[in-house]
């Protein structure tokens, strides 16, 4: 069974491997611009429990990109996937955020993972469509688009003055923001588990409302949070009214890009417009922070409309939507290549079942909203 051939890393750069503690995981990833939850040692354990390895870059001593991969192997046969999620992280500092940092951190991966283990990698970098010639480099190294549309979502820039931020948001934002300052309401935000449970209660509580498919399974992050150091917590604000909750978000701030997780209404907070000042709080609160952009994480014109409205009048004139560059594989043996993309299409052919069935199931049991 053939194996792809490695690439040598340029003078002055190698690769290690779990060559670093958890404590050494974190503290060394607080150094990039470019951190992120999805990146935490925590995120990793939590979603594919011992079945991670962590990959760091040194040119010289210094480490200059680490990426952690989450694994899935077929018992015996070299065949399986590793998967980089918001990685490679290479942004520390002008010096350091070099295109050929990502070329050597890319470079590093494919030869550990396709060409050593035989497995296919996908890597889901942090890069816009604009990136630094990113795209070019993914092909030069053996990569190739996975073949998914590319993420949309809104960046809002956090440079301007709260005055301009809050001026910068849409005429409409701007009224509802006002009424819910009059609404007397409170707002409440720490890390600690207690107020993530009362989160997870509106948020199923919005969910049953809507009867939307959760797109990420909140317990996880529940027990993610659990387990992440203090400095790299979630953080969660709850807006109240009186005793009840009218609105809560969740979000993460580790590198310069502050990223937007879950967001929920209460039944009881429809009317509070609390949505819109616990966003307003949550800019400011980001700004004084020292954060650069605020990730919306998100959105769908299309089949989303609603959600997309409030994120784009939210960010008004200092938002901008964007694509992610998109996720890029490269093969290690055509087994591995086989097995992974097979079971992809196993996987979405029962989730389109799923779909259905829920789909005939809401139809006999609210008919009048299946018209």
């Amino acid at each position: 069974m053939l194996f792809q051939k490695e690439r040598p890393l340029d003078d002055g750069y190698r690769a290690e491997v779990d060559a670093l503690t958890e404590q050494g995981w974190s503290e060394a990833l607080q150094e990039f611009d470019d951190a992120n939850i999805y990146q935490t040692w925590s995120y990793g354990k939590v979603m594919s429990g011992r079945n991670v390895n962590h990959l760091i870059l040194r040119r010289q001593n210094a480490i200059v990109a680490i990426a952690q991969a989450r694994i899935a192997k077929l018992p015996i046969i070299p065949a399986g996937i590793a998967y980089v999620m918001w990685g490679p992280m290479w942004r520390r500092g002008e010096a350091d955020s070099t295109a050929n940092t990502f070329r050597q951190a890319i470079r590093a991966l494919r030869n550990e993972f396709v060409c050593k283990r035989g497995l296919t990698l996908r890597v889901f970098p942090p890069l816009l469509d604009e990136g630094p010639g990113c795209s070019r480099i993914l092909a030069d190294e053996g990569f190739s688009v996975a073949g998914r549309t590319p993420s949309r979502t809104i960046l809002m820039d956090l440079a301007p003055s709260l005055d301009d931020l809050r001026k910068g948001m849409k005429a409409h934002w701007q009224r509802e923001l006002r009424v819910a300052e009059r609404n007397g309401l409170e707002l409440v935000e720490g890390t600690g588990q207690d107020l993530l449970e009362v989160f997870i209660e509106v948020y199923h509580e919005m969910v049953s409302r809507k009867r939307f498919v959760e797109p990420n399974d909140i317990n996880r992050f529940k027990l993610m949070q659990e387990q992440l150091p203090e400095q790299l917590k979630m953080r969660i604000m709850l807006c109240k009214s009186g005793k009840h909750i009218c609105a809560g978000a969740v979000y993460s701030a580790i590198g310069k890009t502050a990223v937007y997780l879950f967001g929920a209404t209460s039944n009881n907070g429809m009317k509070s417009r609390g949505s819109y000042l616990l966003q307003s709080r949550l800019v400011e609160q980001l700004k004084r922070g020292g954060a650069m952009v605020y990730d919306l994480n998100g959105i769908n014109p299309v089949t989303n409309p609603g959600t997309y409205k409030f994120k784009s009048d939210l960010a008004g004139r200092n938002g901008k939507e964007v694509c992610y560059l998109g996720r890029f594989e490269a093969h290690g043996t055509l087994l591995s290549y086989c097995c992974v993309h097979g079971a992809e299409k196993l996987r979405s052919g029962h989730r389109v079942l799923t779909e259905r069935a829920r789909t005939v199931r809401a139809a006999k049991l609210w008919p009048r909203f299946a018209r």
